[in-house]
């Protein structure tokens, strides 16, 4: 059955490589559809892409000549995935913000696919700090970001804003419906964020993490067709939608959480920044502010990995772990006392890592070797837990099968 690729163009000299995009997918297994603004269309006229998707090349909200008075629906709910190619910077602010003032907007905001954007534009409009913030936000709403290449513009400056290679763009579309099918049928429970444990009605102790990174192996995960449940401590950070959240507090909140969800979990991945200890005593009101000095008993939370570890089944169990020396050491400690089939490693001091960024820099562990990683988007790593898990699962079956 053919997928159904759905293409923004939006307005940029590199429009005219959409043309090549659309020619190279309709070689393929796709059924193609095509959306320009009115600005791509005076840089390639939408015949050119009709001439090359056998479809209609759809331009304006209020097209008279259009059958279908609601297209801007039929499309979203028709395509199993929506590149934007080129995607300027417009675009891009536009549709990381919800405006929606023309068909390519109005559709883009009305899709529940993924998403694959394609920056082109001018260097000092690509590195702009605005540009950037839009490009981080939309990664953390999931869409993902085909970088552009380094070279000489159009306008004759140099640096990074051409639209990246057209085979990059067409390889990222099979894989990522390559990626769709892999995990169907599987389910994955997945920790994020934080846990509070209140000292007091207002008061409570917590640490850094943002969630950023549990979020994005479960958005991953979604996207290879899992079945997913995010436990959640409290974060900044929206609902996954097609993500079962369970929203929690404190550590023996989460604890409980997870326990529930166990046994029916084929892939468990522990991302959450659990607090290892809560308050003995937790007062019914307010503290008031009447002593120089107060001291606090701390009693041990439950631990989470521990637990799942000692428990574990049919489960393939990744956790993490964010040190601060002797990183490999600690962590195959971890691993191996806490009963995982893999361990995510980082530094907390290494640049690119730590709390609170859209990237990070981390090892894998398994009971064989440690994988060192490069940087990577929060996004990519996801995706590569979740790859190094299905081996690993594999692996045990034929082990056992033997």
């Amino acid at each position: 059955m053919k997928k159904n690729v759905l293409v923004g163009v939006s307005g940029g000299i590199a429009a005219y490589k959409a043309c090549d995009f659309v020619s190279t997918l309709s070689k393929k297994e796709y059924d193609i559809k095509v959306v320009l603004t009115e600005n791509a269309a005076r840089f390639v006229p939408p015949i050119n892409f009709e001439a090359l998707s056998h479809h209609k090349a759809e331009v304006s909200l209020f097209d008279e000549t259009n059958e279908d008075p609601i297209a801007h629906i039929n499309l979203a709910r028709w395509a199993d995935v929506f590149v934007l190619i080129p995607a300027s910077a417009d675009v891009i602010a536009k549709v990381v913000h919800g405006i929606a003032d023309d068909l390519l907007t109005t559709t883009f905001l009305a899709c529940t696919c993924h998403k694959i954007i394609c920056p082109a534009m001018n260097v000092h409009m690509y590195e702009n700090p605005v540009t950037q913030e839009n490009l981080t936000k939309a990664r953390s709403l999931g869409y993902q970001i085909i970088d552009p290449a380094t070279g000489i513009l159009a306008c004759q400056d140099t640096g990074k804003g051409k639209l990246a290679p057209v085979p990059d763009i067409v390889q990222a579309v099979d894989d990522y419906f390559e990626a769709s099918q892999s995990l169907r049928g599987k389910h994955v429970l997945i920790s994020a964020g934080p846990t509070q444990e209140a000292l007091d009605p207002v008061r409570y102790i917590t640490n850094h993490s943002s969630g950023k990174q549990g979020y994005a192996i479960a958005r991953a995960a979604l996207a290879c067709g899992a079945d997913v449940t995010l436990v959640t401590g409290p974060t900044k950070l929206a609902d996954i939608q097609g993500v079962t959240m369970i929203k929690v507090t404190s550590a023996c909140d989460m604890f409980e959480a997870m326990k529930s969800q166990y046994d029916w979990a084929d892939y468990v991945i522990m991302a959450a920044a659990v607090s290892d200890y809560r308050p003995e005593v937790v007062f019914d009101q307010k503290m008031k502010n009447k002593d120089e000095n107060i001291t606090f008993r701390f009693v041990k939370n439950p631990d989470i990995l521990e637990y799942l570890g000692a428990h574990k089944t049919h489960q393939i169990i990744c956790g993490f772990a964010m040190e601060t020396e002797n990183l490999d050491q600690n962590a195959r400690h971890k691993l191996e006392t806490k009963n995982c089939d893999m361990l995510i490693a980082n530094n907390l001091f290494t640049k690119g890592a730590g709390f609170n960024t859209e990237t990070n820099v981390v090892t894998l562990l398994t009971r064989k070797e440690n994988i060192h990683l490069p940087k990577l988007t929060k996004e990519e790593l996801g995706y590569k837990i979740l790859e190094v898990l299905q081996n690993l699962e594999k692996e045990q079956k034929h082990v056992s099968s033997n």
